[in-house]
């Protein structure tokens, strides 16, 4: 099963065991935007998406769901 990047990025969030309070704070947006992101709702911009990948310790294409593995 492919995971899109909704779902890709609370699985990851989760398994870092990061808040979405947490995460928006350590990638610099508000602190409602992580939620949006996680129910698909609202979409990151590129210099967030390069944030997460950096907090996230993965490559944009996995966390995009390009690639399965990282």
């Amino acid at each position: 099963m492919t995971l899109n990047f909704p779902d890709r990025l609370r699985k990851l969030r989760k398994e870092l065991k990061i808040s979405q309070g947490n995460l928006s704070e350590m990638i610099g947006v508000t602190e409602r935007s992580v939620p949006f992101y996680e129910r698909g709702l609202r979409k990151p911009s590129f210099d967030t998406i390069i944030a997460l990948c950096k907090v996230l310790n993965v490559s944009s294409d996995y966390l995009l769901g390009l690639k399965e593995n990282d």
